[in-house]
């Protein structure tokens, strides 16, 4: 297991070393020494699973303290274009965001801090995209950010047109949001 920095403070891809033979495959997708020794969190208190077909948008979602939520996010099944967004209050990246491959192939994940928004473009047929939280779901912390706000310009890897909730379509634009602190 390899965990590397990305573009935002805070963010981190974490490879994963798959053992293959001829009845597939064996991996530990989560070790608490690893992640401890790269200061990451190591109490996870929920885990959770999506299933998506291809041009599927979710996102881009965060939680509000006290209620925020670290992510370790991947995709079991097929492949999302992963996207996360710092709109935490002061920071000199605020508004800026970063994006990674997440695939069954590549067996990779990526921890999201507290304070960003995240979300997922399904890029294959089909994916499944599990993760784990280090804090529990509380309904009303929950906020958003519009997923093709212009003035953050994202660049989804759609062929066709989305598809997104009616909620994620409701979800105010950068210039709207009230920062996480």
């Amino acid at each position: 297991m390899k965990i590397l920095p990305l573009s935002l403070e805070g963010v981190f891809e974490v490879t994963l070393d798959p053992r293959r033979d001829e009845r597939g495959h064996f991996m530990r997708w989560y070790d608490a020494e690893s992640f401890a020794k790269a200061g990451l969190p190591t109490q996870w208190v929920q885990g959770n699973e999506s299933r998506s077909t291809r041009g599927v948008v979710r996102g881009l979602h965060f939680q509000r303290p006290p209620h925020a939520e670290t992510k370790l996010v991947r995709a079991v099944v097929g492949s999302v274009h992963d996207v996360f967004v710092d709109v935490r209050r002061g920071s000199p990246t605020y508004g800026r965001w970063g994006a990674i491959e997440l695939s069954e192939e590549k067996a990779n994940a990526v921890v999201i801090p507290r304070g960003f928004a995240h979300g997922f473009c399904t890029s294959s047929d089909v994916a499944v995209v599990a993760y784990l939280v280090d804090h529990v779901y509380a309904p009303g912390a929950e906020g958003g950010l519009l997923w093709n706000d212009p003035a953050l310009a994202i660049d989804w890897p759609l062929a066709g047109e989305a598809i997104v909730s009616a909620k994620d379509r409701s979800w105010p634009t950068l210039a709207k949001l009230e920062p996480v602190g």
